[in-house]
């Protein structure tokens, strides 16, 4: 299975937050992504579970 083309139970979006700052998240599904706008971080959803470790996570650029 591709982990991206896979999708994120909406209620489970509505309870996760960043790890690092505690804010909302949003998600991309054009990357399979959950962004932290405040972290500048988008945590790498795979096999339609969020990788929440900001080890993992890529640094948005502008």
């Amino acid at each position: 299975m591709d982990g991206r083309t896979s999708t994120v139970d909406p209620k489970l979006l509505e309870l996760l937050v960043c790890p690092l700052t505690k804010a909302r998240l949003s998600y991309h599904a054009d990357t399979n992504e959950l962004v932290s706008e405040r972290a500048r971080l988008a945590y790498p959803i795979r096999d339609g579970i969020p990788i929440m470790l900001v080890s993992e996570a890529r640094n948005l650029t502008d």
